[in-house]
């Protein structure tokens, strides 16, 4: 039943990934053809696996149901992500991100709730969605649920939180979030919280920062290891992801990085990082997003983002002049036109030439990125199959590609369950 989800239009976005390539290469027709063929047969018999989809960000905070359709009628997109494109874009198991924003931090109950209850929303509409639409999910735990549930032609359907302050320093509520469901979560999200600093908040002076993990957050990793939830080192900074590879005794993950030797901004990881991953036995999701992967946009990304807390320092009370000024910046230096999907599987390629073949899989960031963020020829999640062409093209072989889309990180799934416990 595998193959139902893998549904028409799969050859038209392969053939349409030939858009991509670059005018001084030569295409034999009939080798091209075959090769298009070949990665139609192994995408459709693949576990096409990706760790990071904020989706669910729309459907809590817009109502949005994945049943409906994410395309405008003009054929714009209102979101990366429904039903309709997963099926087309041959995605068989997706964990859907609750993201709790920084700001949640200090909320109270008055105010909606804190960061605690906002993951408990966020887990709500994932159950949700699987309860309406049971046809085409089932909620998964484990890495042999998302195998029976591919073989049965479902979507396994999985969370991981995203910001760290989201237990509000509780081991109470980390156990409880895995009880829920939850089987990886990113220490950190853009702000240091109480026991690990992030990558996001380094240059602001306001921020007291911790030197990496405090003792509190190796506990929370510790912890993580006992139960069996994936300790997700995306977005943390240099010094904490040290503290994670020194205390954890289970691989981690990226969920959602890509490699800083390519496009310059501190989301990424450099090559040092990535051969740590590789002895840890751990695996980096390679993100989409243009502003982090292109090598001439990620740099404007970082500097805007320091920007951004300057400017709120510099404005405390004028919040709409910190937004205007950073605005004109922008439009003063953003980088104009789409990265070509090149640059994507350079950052793939170069994760491979780094820390293996076992250690790099997808996590797209999509519907958490800009609408228009994603390189050319992979718009959304119906285009994933143009991933699978494309690596073949660059000469991996079956097994290979098989890993990258899925299986690494279901190894990885599979090795932390086994320590948990222990």
């Amino acid at each position: 039943m595998m193959n139902k989800l893998k549904t028409a239009g799969f050859a038209a976005l392969l053939v349409v990934s030939g858009a991509c390539r670059t005018a001084e290469t030569p295409v034999d027709t009939e080798k091209d053809e075959d090769l298009r063929s070949r990665a139609e047969r192994i995408h459709r018999e693949s576990i096409v696996l990706d760790t990071h989809n904020d989706v669910t960000s729309a459907i809590l905070d817009d109502g949005f149901d994945l049943g409906q359709s994410g395309v405008l009628p003009d054929g714009g997109l209102k979101t990366h992500t429904d039903i309709d494109r997963i099926r087309k874009g041959g995605l068989n198991a997706q964990f859907f991100a609750v993201y709790v924003g920084r700001e949640f931090v200090n909320k109270k109950a008055a105010e909606g709730g804190g960061a605690a209850r906002r993951a408990l929303d966020m887990i709500d509409v994932v159950y949700e969605q699987v309860r309406r639409h049971p046809d085409t999910f089932e909620m998964a735990y484990t890495s042999g649920d998302i195998r029976r549930i591919v073989r049965a032609g479902k979507v396994a359907a999985l969370m991981g939180i995203e910001g760290g302050h989201a237990i509000e320093d509780s081991l109470h509520a980390l156990r409880m979030f895995h009880r829920l469901g939850i089987r990886y979560m990113t220490l950190t999200h853009t702000n240091t919280n109480n026991w690990a600093d992030s990558e996001g908040d380094l240059s602001n002076p306001r921020v007291k920062h911790h030197g990496g993990l405090t003792d509190f957050g190796r506990e929370v990793v510790r912890e993580m290891n006992r139960i069996g939830m994936m300790v997700d080192i995306s977005h943390v900074a240099d010094a904490t992801f040290a503290d994670v590879i020194e205390t954890t005794a289970a691989p981690v993950i990226a969920s959602h990085s890509s490699a800083r030797a390519i496009g310059n901004h501190t989301r990424n990881l450099n090559d040092d990082q990535l051969r740590a991953i590789a002895k840890n036995g751990g695996v980096v999701m390679v993100n989409f997003y243009d502003g982090f992967i292109d090598p001439n946009k990620a740099p404007v990304t970082f500097r805007a983002r320091a920007l951004n807390d300057e400017l709120a320092a510099k404005y405390p009370n004028d919040p709409k002049r910190a937004a205007e000024e950073l605005r004109q910046w922008r439009a003063a230096n953003s980088v104009q036109g789409k990265t070509p999907l090149s640059v994507l599987l350079d950052h793939f390629e170069h994760i491979i030439k780094v820390a293996g073949i076992d250690h790099v899989g997808m996590g797209a960031d999509l519907d958490g990125i800009p609408i228009d963020g994603t390189p050319e020829g992979i718009e959304d999640v119906s285009k994933l199959p143009v991933l699978t062409y494309e690596l073949l093209k660059r000469g991996y072989s079956e097994a290979d590609v098989k890993k990258v889309l899925g299986e690494n990180l279901l190894r990885v799934m599979a090795q932390c369950e086994s320590i948990a416990g222990k």
